[in-house]
């Protein structure tokens, strides 16, 4: 059964995952950590266990204990929560899912290191068909160099509760076919840093005009000068 499309808006903040001088979770220091990102910061959602929190090299345990605390110190606090879940082990991946199935402000997202990705997907999202479910694209990474524009193609009839990407790869061609397709149906996240600047002005480029994205990219990339536009100023 689909779900409501959960519109996520603003910062994300990938969270690093606070850890003591004995390598164990540092769990008090996460509800001052929400507070600083809140307050200070003005970011009310995060990313949880991604790369940045290093989620793939704790065990289950601990990436289940440091998912709760973000859960239980961000109440009333966050709009969203997303908590990545992805293993190498679907049965590990499930087991996770499990303990978020029922916050009201978590996303789960998956990052897959197998070709049979639409599969896996299914396999998760069943354990946690109340959820929000993104894939988390970093191929780099993974190995899975799977077309994106080619999974998006039909998978809410596949997937329901699917809601949309990150998308942390450098093939902005693959990114922004995406975008021109798919903006108005599912949530778009960009996440490779290096290029962001860069992509940025093209994901512009594509709201404000009618030419394909391809074509966008050519000119772009074939440009001697790109202008990037802030306001009040122009940095060639």
């Amino acid at each position: 059964m689909a779900i409501p499309r959960n519109n996520i808006h603003g910062l994300i903040a990938a969270t690093f995952t606070p850890m003591t001088a004995d390598d164990e979770i540092n769990l008090p220091v996460i509800g001052p950590y929400v507070d600083y990102l809140v307050k200070v910061q003005g970011v009310k959602n995060i990313f949880v266990n991604g790369t940045t929190g290093e989620g793939i090299s704790l065990t289950v345990e601990e990436r289940k204990l440091v998912a709760e605390e973000w859960i239980k110190q961000g109440k009333d606090k966050l709009d969203q929560v997303i908590v990545h879940i992805g293993s190498l082990s679907l049965k590990e991946t499930k087991q996770l899912v499990s303990i978020v199935s029922n916050a009201r402000i978590v996303n789960v997202v998956v990052v897959v290191v197998t070709d049979a990705l639409v599969k896996f997907l299914q396999e998760v999202a069943s354990a946690a068909p109340n959820l929000p479910l993104y894939y988390y694209h970093i191929p780099e990474l993974t190995g899975v160099f799977f077309n994106m524009e080619e999974l998006l193609d039909g998978i809410e009839k596949k997937i329901p509760t699917f809601q949309g990407l990150k998308f942390t790869s450098s093939d902005l061609l693959d990114f922004g076919q995406c975008v021109y397709k798919y903006k108005d149906k599912f949530a778009l996240l960009y996440g490779k840093d290096e290029v962001r600047t860069f992509s940025a002005l093209l994901i512009n480029r594509f709201y404000r005009s009618n030419m394909e994205p391809c074509s966008i990219l050519v000119s772009a990339l074939a440009s001697k000068r790109t202008q990037v536009r802030f306001p009040g100023r122009t940095k060639a």
